[in-house]
Formats: C-alpha cells, structure tokens, sequence
C-alpha cells in the first residue's frame, strides 16, 4: 500500500503553542489544565503520565495558593479564569491566539450594544469561552436552519437589533457564508466578522488535493476534535473512503482488511494532532 500525506496535516500555531507552555509547567502535584487542554487523547494521556491534571470547570485546586492552572487552547468563560486568579491561583493562558481574538471582538460588540451571533457548535469549548465574555444573551448556530430561525426570532423581538456575526475558528467558510447569508436576510448591515484560523482552510484544502490523488483516505486525530471531523465530512463528501483514527491500535483487524482494497491512502491530521502520531500511525498504515 501507498501512503500519501497531505502536504498540511497536524498540530496549528496555537495547539502547538498550548502544549509546549504545558510542558514548560512543572509537572507533578499542584498543576492542572482547565478542561482538556486540547482535544487529542494521546496528548492528553502524556500529559497525565507527566502529573498534569484536568480540572473540571467550576472546580477550585485543593490547595489553590500552591496551584498553576492552565487555560486550555479553546479558551474557558472570563469569570472562571477570575475566580481562580481571586483564589491565588497562579494562571498560565495557553488560549489559542486566534480564540482570543474572537472573545475580545465578542466582548467589544457586546459593550456597544450589540446583539451577537455565534456561528459553532453548542457545547464547543471554544463557543462556550467566547460567551463567557459577553453578558448578554448570545444566539449559537450550527447550521443554515438555526440561523434563519434566530434571524427570525430577533427580527421579531427586536427589528432595529445592531448586529454581529463570529465563527468558531475551526468552522468551515462554506459554513460560514451560509450561515451569513441567511442571517443578511434579516439584517443587511449585520457586521460579518471573519475569525475563522487559516490552519482550519489549509487542511482543508490539502485535503481536498490529496483526495485528487488518492483511493480512500485516513484522517488521524481525536473524535472529540471538531476540525478533524470536519476533514473526516470533507473526505466523504469528496466522494473518498474514509476513516478516523485516534491511535495505531485501531489499524489491525476490521479497519486494516477494509484498507487492503486500495492501492493508495491519503493521510491526513487534525490540528490537534501531534507529529508523533501521525509517523505512528504513517508506519502502520505502510505494513498493511
């Protein structure tokens, strides 16, 4: 079998630059993360063997004067990172560079009035820390149907509402525009913010050029990752085969009998991916 990477596959900017302040804290008692740092359980397990907690939102280190706590890369709700700061504990921020920016453009509109869309998922970290930094109310959009029914719903409640609309980082444009687009129908000067990553259309679109060369695909990363589910629906609705996976582990058996009817399998990563895994998974794959 040949195996062909994508020419951008794995860690981004900010969950490289997450793990690396995780691996400068000092590892043992008293250091956690604030919810999973990123959303890769390898990483995370290292992280455990290195004495590196996760701390649950809302909870408090047993000995919190003696504790450093670090923000996960999806950011976490300003009154979280407060409160511990009000308890003494020392904080380490490793939100991504580019979620940051998100939460203060949210913080900025909600401070002039504005009335704020969110274009994600629900229960995403990243929505979930974006939210923390508005105090109003904010509607969260999935899809096209959840834009046209909040769109309605305020237009309803509020037909003069000032708007703004922000993405999760790691949502797709063509989701975006779509979301957008609906949204314009009732309000056309609503502010379109574009806070999307770079990282999340340059593995996309790697992936959408290794697809032109390739039988069927692997995507390796976490499932609880929403940017490597998205390369896992781009693969699909590319017309390819495709499979994720978490660990090598997971190639002998079912998934490894379905590869050997192709000759060639692209492979692909999550941002969340580390290097290591990849050429683990690379390897395995390249013995089939």
């Amino acid at each position: 079998m040949k195996v062909v990477r994508a020419k951008v596959l794995g860690f981004c900017m900010g969950v490289r630059r997450a793990v690396e302040m995780a691996g400068r804290a000092s590892a043992g008692q008293g250091v956690y993360t604030l919810g999973p740092l990123i959303h890769n359980p390898t990483v995370l397990q290292r992280l455990a063997e290195r004495g590196i907690a996760v701390l649950q939102e809302g909870d408090i280190p047993p000995d919190p004067e003696n504790a450093t706590v670090i923000v996960r890369a999806h950011g976490v709700p300003r009154e979280l990172e407060t409160e511990l700061r009000r308890r003494g504990v020392r904080i380490l921020d490793a939100t991504c560079p580019n979620v940051k920016l998100s939460q203060i453009a949210a913080r900025s509109f909600a401070e002039r009035g504005f009335q704020i869309f969110l274009a994600g998922e629900e229960n995403h970290g990243e929505i979930s820390g974006i939210r923390g930094y508005v105090d109003s109310p904010c509607y969260v959009l999935g899809n096209p149907e959840d834009a046209e029914k909040a769109g309605a719903e305020l237009s309803r409640l509020q037909p003069d509402a000032i708007t703004a609309l922000i993405a999760q980082t790691t949502i797709s444009a063509s989701e975006y525009i779509a979301i957008g687009e609906r949204l314009l129908r009732f309000f056309p000067d609503i502010g379109i913010v574009n806070t999307i990553c770079n990282a999340t259309a340059e593995r996309q679109e790697a992936l959408r050029e290794l697809c032109g060369e390739v039988d069927a695909v692997v995507v390796a990363g976490g499932q609880e990752s929403a940017n490597t589910r998205r390369l896992l629906s781009l693969a699909e609705e590319l017309g390819k085969p495709a499979w994720l996976i978490e660990s090598q582990q997971e190639i002998p058996g079912k998934i490894s009998a379905e590869l050997a009817a192709y000759e060639t399998v692209g492979l692909t990563a999550g941002a969340s991916t580390p290097d290591s895994l990849i050429a683990e998974i690379e390897a395995a794959l390249t013995a089939l």
